[in-house]
Order: C-alpha cells, then structure tokens, then sequence
C-alpha cells in the first residue's frame, strides 16, 4: 500500500510547483488533483499544458492518480445528470492525456419525494456510462463513498450492483457510517470488492484504522491511500505535517 495526498484541503493553496515539491519532500508518491484548486490541473488545460503537467509530475518522481471532479448522477433533473456525465468525460480525457489512473466522480445525497431505490438505480446507470466512457480511454471511474444517505455502505452497494461494470469502483473514504460497533468489517464486506482507492482522514481520531488497513493488507490491496486532511497548510508546514503523518500511518499499518 502506498501513502500519497488529494490536495482537498491541506494543498488547497498550493500551485503545481510548490505541491510537487511538497509531496517528493514528504516522502510521498501520488497524488489526487482536486478540481477547483490552485495547481490548476483542469480539463480546460489545452495540449502543451497537459504535456507540461505530465512532465513536471514525472521529473518529480509523483504519480497522478487520479483526478477529484466532482461529477454527481443524483438529481431530478436529467439535463443535470446528462452535464455531469460529459463533464466526466471531459476529465477522463485529460486523465489519459496525464497517465492518471482514475477519475473520482461521487453521489451527493437523496433527493426529497423520489423513492431511494430509483436514485440509487439511476447513479449506477450513469456511473456504468461514465465506466463506459473511461474503458475506451482506459481510465478507470472510481465512486467516492461520499454524501448523505449515500456515503451509507449498503446504499453504496446497491448503486455498484446497479452499474455492473468492470471499469467503475468506489473510493472508501472513511466515512463515520463505515463504523458499526467499532469496526468497519461489515462495511467492508459490502464494498471490499470494489476499492480502487482510499481517502483517510485524521489517523489519531478513533476510526479504527488499524482494522481498516489490515483488510486492505490481507485483501491484497497495492493501491493508494490518500491523506485528506480539512485544514489548509502554508508549504512549509504542509512538509514537516505530511512527514509525521506518513509516520503515523506506517505505524497502524504495522503488523502486530
């Protein structure tokens, strides 16, 4: 397993030069570019700057991992989810033109007066298209186990068994409604199968991380799991914070 950064929020602020160079001081490998922020990676880069980004990444010794859109399938208005499924395909572009591996898209909450099944059906019928869209690029979609209602594991699972497709998993993201007396195992035996991806928060919190990442281990997982931290850092402290909490994570993912 490998310790890397989504740039929500500590890197919020930080442009491109200033975040590789943060990460490769922190010891860390990847990273997840956050729509919205200051690095600026964005589909509506044009050629050169994709080739740039993908240099500068390279030289720094970072992997792109991903990009964070914040695409969404779950509204009432189907122009609306018709936008975000093109805004998805927008960014798988420029995933493949970076080498990134993923693109985090996410459910957002249930709407009022709909039934939840229909939703939930309806998110996974829109994520097997973005899957669709991304296999032809090869870029994977990843769903980010995020919002109310929706960050809840078996509604996360009945919107993966609705997309049935091979190129879309899910981005555990650590979540509170994970956790069902203490542990995260019947969580993870609904979506275990699916994780491409981790988003981990506070390590000295009381989330049982130690469980989690011994799952991941005995699961086999060699994929990423990304700090993401709610608290904006200048540069400087953003190094000597990504330094002891690469440590921190070294420790619960020790054996004992």
């Amino acid at each position: 397993m490998h310790l890397g950064l989504v740039t929500y929020n500590i890197a919020k602020d930080w442009d491109l030069d200033t975040l590789l160079r943060c990460c490769k001081g922190a010891g860390l490998t990847g990273v997840e570019f956050r729509t919205t922020h200051a690095h600026g990676v964005e589909p509506s880069l044009n050629a050169a700057q994709r080739a740039t980004v993908r240099a500068k990444c390279a030289d720094a010794g970072i992997r792109q991992i991903s990009l964070g859109s914040v695409c969404e399938f779950h509204s009432t208005d189907q122009a609306a989810v018709r936008g975000n499924i093109d805004e998805c395909r927008r960014f798988v572009g420029l995933a493949k033109d970076l080498g990134a591996r993923g693109v985090k898209v996410r459910p957002n909450g249930l709407p009022k007066d709909v039934p939840p099944e229909k939703t939930l059906e309806q998110i996974g019928k829109a994520l097997a298209e973005c899957g669709r869209i991304g296999e032809e690029q090869g870029v994977e979609i990843w769903m980010e186990v995020h919002g109310p209602e929706t960050s809840k594991p078996a509604n996360a699972r009945a919107i993966m068994d609705a997309c049935g497709h091979r190129n879309v998993g899910v981005t555990w993201n650590s979540n509170g409604t994970d956790v069902a007396d203490g542990s995260v195992a019947q969580a993870y035996r609904l979506l275990g199968k699916h994780i491409r991806c981790c988003h981990i928060t506070n390590l000295w919190s009381d989330y049982p991380w130690r469980e989690l990442f011994g799952l991941l281990a005995r699961s086999k997982y060699a994929g990423y799991l990304l700090c993401e931290v709610g608290t904006s850092l200048r540069p400087d402290e953003g190094v000597l914070f990504m330094q002891c909490y690469g440590a921190l994570f070294n420790e619960l993912c020790a054996k004992r």
